[in-house]
């Protein structure tokens, strides 16, 4: 029971860091700030890491005919949607009142959980589908990238500090 949990906490961070590229736009270099075009660059290269991840751990599982279906679904579902992928403006969070900021980051939060709950489900009916032996393969590669995320996030909330 403990790995189907890892399993799903793995895949849900996998999408959340990085899916949150794929299906985004590359914004207009003419009227974006270096610093976007920077962002936009990075997004892109995570979504490329993304794709590379999934297509790997595919050919790792050796799926059967019969699991395409679900390796679809669950792959799909990797994928955020662009209602969480859109950041609150900073400058128009600033001119709101704490209440009004609070409740925005709230439904920031609840569209984002909506998403990861969402990619859970997926995650637990590919798992479903799995052989033993494909279910070890499953739960040995998101456990290597989980550690490879934890390490990432650490590094980054280490460099923001408060907010």
């Amino acid at each position: 029971m403990k790995s189907i949990r890892h399993t799903l906490i793995a895949s849900a961070l996998l999408a959340s860091l990085s899916g949150l590229v794929l299906a985004q736009a590359i914004p207009d270099a003419k009227t974006e700030s270096p610093r976007a075009q920077q962002m936009a660059q990075m997004r892109t290269k995570i979504g490329e890491r993304h794709a590379q991840h999934l297509s790997e751990l595919k050919g790792k599982l050796n799926l059967e005919a019969g699991q395409e279906n679900a390796w679809m679904a669950f792959s799909q579902s990797m994928q955020m949607s662009s209602q969480t992928r859109v950041h609150p403006d900073h400058v128009s969070m600033q001119k709101l009142t704490t209440p009004e900021r609070i409740n925005q980051m709230q439904a920031h939060k609840a569209a984002r959980d909506a998403e990861m709950q969402k990619r859970a489900e997926a995650a637990k009916i590919f798992y479903a589908s799995l052989n033993a032996g494909q279910k070890k393969v499953f739960d040995a590669e998101t456990a290597r990238l989980m550690q490879g995320m934890g390490h990432k996030m650490g590094r980054e909330t280490s460099h923001h500090g408060h907010h």
